[in-house]
């Protein structure tokens, strides 16, 4: 990330939840929403494949969150927890969990309608990310807690940060926050927020201000914890396949930059995660404080060509990804698998720079033994 030269290439994919489901030997529910078991399934994953650091990708959940609920199910294919306020939550034994209200009705959305920007209750339904996640009044967050202030936080908010850290070792450790992009989505759903930036531009830009906030107060839980070298901005949703060029610039950029500052200030490094065709805007990324960027889909999931990457903009950024997770690990057979891994190995270690990763998360059913091969191929073909 400094750009200084290890001895080799180092090697970390973010895995996703139905990855861990599926390979990690723990209940999914309990990797969903026990902070420990979660720690323990990714460094148990971890040391398996070999990766130089994780990504912890979860927020903490209180030592105490079974107490919380009032059934649970196990069925062939998932399981169903039932909470005392009602709340349904489907964990599949291969994909992200969702929560429902009580029958399976969708929890619901903000209203650019009834929106009050004075009304916390009004950008805190059930539907926003915070809720479904977290569900504040499960997680011992103060009914009505200013999110943007570090001290409304429970000490529970690190919980999986304090447990990697015990048992972690001698590896990288980065943490996630939200784009401030990201939260405004989540509180409208995707569609709804698409159309408000058009329609209601200046509610928009105030919430992506009140959402930054939000950013900056996890930003300073996670340094003020400590033990951690990195932290990314999720923002997978700002790639030229939602939004353009120019919406980029109005809606993401100047928000971001602001959470990239702050996490500079703490002397950490900043990445940033965003999906799909990103190639238009790696010059505007370049405008902003961030340190690196990840994901970098290659055609035809994106536009990033690893090769024309290195070449703008390597020595302005670290470069973490750019592997195809179905087309390259899971579909392929081993000679397009090896080829596709040592090609970017052998562009990504020029000047340094550059981290061997797939483009996104890895998919759940790529097999853990084609995974356990990234550090080997990075050994023989990414050493300096």
């Amino acid at each position: 990330m400094s750009h200084k030269t290890p001895d080799r290439v180092p090697v970390m994919c973010q895995l996703s939840l139905g990855h861990y489901f599926l390979n990690a030997g723990y209940q999914p529910s309990k990797i969903w929403f026990d902070s420990e078991t979660f720690a323990l399934a990714m460094l148990d994953l971890q040391k398996r494949y070999g990766f130089d650091g994780v990504l912890i990708n979860l927020p903490g959940r209180p030592d105490d969150w079974e107490k919380y609920l009032s059934s649970y199910r196990k069925m062939d294919n998932y399981e169903e927890l039932v909470w005392s306020n009602g709340y349904e939550t489907i964990v599949p034994h291969d994909d992200n969990p969702h929560t429902f209200l009580p029958g399976k009705i969708p929890l619901p959305r903000a209203s650019f309608e009834t929106i009050n920007l004075n009304d916390i209750s009004s950008i805190m339904t059930p539907g926003y990310i915070w809720s479904t996640y977290h569900m504040p009044d499960l997680w011992g967050f103060t009914p009505g807690a200013d999110l943007t202030e570090p001290a409304s936080y429970p000490a529970s908010f690190t919980n999986a940060l304090k447990a990697v850290k015990k048992h972690a070792g001698e590896i990288s450790i980065h943490t996630e926050v939200f784009s401030p992009f990201t939260h405004l989505l989540e509180l409208f759903g995707y569609q709804e927020a698409l159309m408000g930036m058009m329609i209601h531009p200046d509610i928009c830009r105030e919430l992506l201000e009140y959402f930054t906030r939000i950013a900056l107060a996890e930003v300073n839980v996670y340094a003020a914890e400590g033990g951690i070298d990195a932290i990314l901005v999720s923002s997978a949703f700002a790639g030229a396949g939602f939004i353009s060029r120019e919406d980029y610039r109005q809606f993401v950029m100047p928000f971001e930059d602001i959470v990239f500052r702050e996490i500079k200030r703490h002397n950490l490094f900043s990445y940033v995660h965003t999906c799909g065709s990103i190639g238009d805007r790696l010059d505007l990324m370049a405008q902003t404080s961030v340190d690196g960027i990840d994901t970098l889909d290659p055609p035809p999931l994106g536009t990033v060509h690893l090769e024309e990457a290195k070449d703008k903009f390597g020595k302005r950024f670290f470069l973490k990804g750019n592997l195809d997770s179905i087309r390259e690990l899971l579909n392929a057979d081993d000679k397009t698998f090896e080829e596709a891994v040592t090609g970017r190995l052998k562009t990504g270690k020029k000047g340094s720079g550059y981290i061997l990763s797939t483009a996104c998360s890895v998919s759940p059913y790529v097999k853990p033994e084609r995974l356990g091969k990234l550090v080997n191929l990075a050994v023989k073909y990414g050493a300096f």
